[in-house]
């Protein structure tokens, strides 16, 4: 179902719905080379740069600005008000309206690999540098 004053740019899929319809609500902009899935939901006015990729029974809400080459797992949510930088791999559900990104800049891979262990360490480090300051401050 595709409502009033959409735009779709060329070479984009919209694949039709498997249980229930895929939807595209009034107002919303689709650019060049997008995927959309099966059974997705855009809301009104949301707009979506080139090769974005989303996967099946995703919603995006109202209003919602998302920026080229992102990807978005399925059956998930995105709330309205929402916009997501260029690049970003959204795996899990976006409950509150901001501006939200991820990705990092191209290194090779064995730097990329070090890089990504690390990232899913930064609280924990965080967390004990805090604590090491802490023990240095009484010590003074």
């Amino acid at each position: 179902m595709i409502g009033d004053r959409v735009e779709i740019g060329a070479c984009t899929t919209i694949d039709r719905g498997a249980l229930d319809d895929t939807k595209i609500a009034d107002g919303v902009i689709i650019d060049n080379q997008c995927q959309i899935a099966h059974n997705v939901s855009i809301g009104e006015n949301t707009a979506i740069a080139g090769a974005t990729v989303m996967a099946g029974s995703l919603k995006v809400g109202k209003q919602c600005f998302i920026g080229g080459a992102c990807v978005f797992n399925g059956h998930m949510e995105i709330t309205d008000n929402v916009t997501i930088t260029g690049m970003a791999m959204v795996m899990r559900p976006i409950t509150e309206p901001g501006m939200y990104s991820s990705g990092i800049p191209l290194q090779p891979n064995r730097e990329w690999r070090k890089t990504a262990a690390r990232v899913l360490k930064i609280d924990e480090m965080h967390k004990r540098l805090k604590e090491l300051e802490h023990q240095l401050d009484k010590q003074d």
